[in-house]
């Protein structure tokens, strides 16, 4: 009987360590997909309501009463005081993807116009802001949509709240977030 050479390891063993590193990661991928879509899911909440906070800001401050009917207004600061109502990463365009989500601003249905604010833009009575998942299933699984009261409201099936299911009584698959 001859003494084994012990340098290195054999290649059972090399199968037996990728073997539990693949179990492993079989068991930790799902929950990291699902912390992600619960993260993207989170930055929509937070921009809808940062949406929000910055629209009545804005009423209050430059527009007489009125809302910005779209994102880029909420960017563009009054007179020389340089202070944006909303950051960059929400104003660069109509719609913006951000954390997975489209984010989106339009004036609600049936708003009537609005004073015109301190840079000379027009406004409007009312707003509906969406954010939908830009993969359905992957990004997020639910949509969202806020509007003038400021509540955030979810629809379980991913698309945004619609206006009208907003003014509605809550349901299974759309409610408001608590």
């Amino acid at each position: 009987m001859t003494a084994r050479d012990t340098h290195g390891f054999t290649l059972i063993e090399l199968l037996i360590v990728v073997a539990i590193i693949t179990i492993i990661a079989a068991f930790a991928i799902p929950n990291l997909l699902r912390s992600r879509t619960a993260a993207n899911e989170a930055s929509a909440i937070a921009s809808l309501k940062a949406i929000g906070g910055a629209q009545h800001v804005y009423a209050a401050t430059a527009a007489g009463g009125g809302f910005a009917d779209s994102l880029p207004t909420l960017g563009i600061p009054c007179g020389g005081t340089g202070q944006n109502f909303l950051g960059a990463d929400l104003t660069s365009g109509p719609t913006v993807a951000k954390s997975g989500y489209t984010v989106g601003l339009t004036a609600a249905s049936g708003s009537a116009d609005g004073p015109v604010d301190c840079n000379g833009t027009a406004t409007k009575t009312g707003y509906y802001a969406t954010a939908i998942p830009v993969a359905l299933g992957q990004t997020g699984s639910r949509g969202f949509a806020s509007d003038a009261s400021i509540a955030v409201w979810e629809n379980t099936s991913g698309a945004a709240p619609s206006e009208a299911e907003m003014s509605s009584a809550p349901t299974q698959t759309v409610h408001p977030i608590r």
